[in-house]
């Protein structure tokens, strides 16, 4: 493993990327929403387009590379992916008229790989987790010359994630806490950076992965061993260095939950809501409902339901549509 890069991500990054991906992307709303008399927001970034916020430092990745001449359409792109970023990169490249390369692990879940191949992309299954794939997509990305897409830890991705912050603040200003799942860090990182010490965050993880809670309590990002009901989408080994870097800089409130937390938060989101979140984006939902986090009285609380990409069978009390 090579050592840890000294790469970090801030708000003027944010900014840029917010002019960059203007247009391009769903600014997707805010709703306010009473849950056991906290003041709770809930960020619907689960209706971005792909169905994730991914597509946000997808968008910012993407473009800048095209106005850098190093996007060509016939060598695309290529990333590895739990899925989601696999998403988001392979709908961007769409758009935008490139070819699209995503390595995914088998146990990734089929409608996310329906989803990805209906996108045009041309997906290879490699190793039971996140991390084998990601193995692979860098050997074929030195052979295919493409422009290699990050699904968390390179400043543009985040940059773009963190318009994310940027949109909620800007339509309440009153935030004082945003909220967010964990895996890689992207979302977290680019979060990070655009509150820029105006709102405080938590992050929210798995019990059974939590990455940037151990990477804290050792002091470097480290392997950790990745299980649940959550590894699809939050499935990285360990966090990213511009995670860690955001993490030492500007310490987030770190929260686990567990994966019974998780499955109620996700129903209770559906049950409530009518929201379809993935277990992933449901985690950091858990974190309030099951009280791994307590916002005080004058807390005003934006937590980000970050992702949809979900067979809706799986949700308990949901009845597919029957045409």
């Amino acid at each position: 493993m090579s050592s840890r890069r000294e790469v970090s991500v801030d708000r003027g990054d944010v900014l840029a990327a917010q002019v960059r991906i203007e247009g391009f992307v769903r600014r997707t709303p805010l709703l306010k929403a009473e849950f056991f008399g906290a003041s709770l927001w809930l960020k619907c970034e689960f209706m971005q387009h792909a169905g994730v916020f991914k597509t946000r430092g997808a968008f910012n990745r993407q473009l800048l590379a095209r106005a850098q001449g190093e996007l060509d359409p016939v060598k695309g792109i290529v990333t590895a992916s739990g899925g989601n970023a696999g998403l988001a990169n392979a709908y961007v490249a769409r758009r935008l008229g490139v070819k699209a390369t995503v390595f995914v692990p088998i146990t990734a879940p089929q409608v996310k790989v329906n989803r990805l191949k209906a996108y045009g992309a041309e997906v290879l299954q490699v190793g039971t987790e996140y991390a084998e794939a990601y193995a692979a997509a860098l050997e074929h990305v030195e052979v295919a010359k493409a422009v290699f897409c990050h699904a968390y830890d390179q400043v543009e991705i985040c940059a773009g994630a963190g318009t994310i912050a940027e949109e909620i603040l800007q339509d309440e200003p009153g935030i004082t806490t945003v909220v967010v799942a964990v895996g890689g860090g992207g979302l977290f990182s680019g979060l990070s950076a655009a509150a820029d010490g105006r709102v405080g965050i938590v992050a929210v993880e798995p019990q059974r992965i939590p990455t940037l809670h151990t990477a804290l309590q050792v002091g470097a990002p480290v392997d950790i061993e990745v299980s649940g009901i959550a590894a699809d989408s939050l499935g990285a080994r360990r966090v990213g260095d511009i995670a860690f870097d955001r993490a030492m800089s500007a310490p987030p409130r770190s929260v686990l939950v567990s994966d019974e937390a998780i499955i109620e938060a996700r129903n209770e989101l559906w049950q409530s809501y009518r929201i379809p979140a993935e277990h992933g984006a449901a985690a950091a939902f858990a974190a309030i409902s099951s009280g791994a986090y307590r916002p005080s009285r004058d807390e005003n609380v934006a937590v980000v339901i970050c992702g949809a990409n979900t067979d809706l069978s799986t949700i308990a009390g949901s009845t597919p549509l029957r045409m």
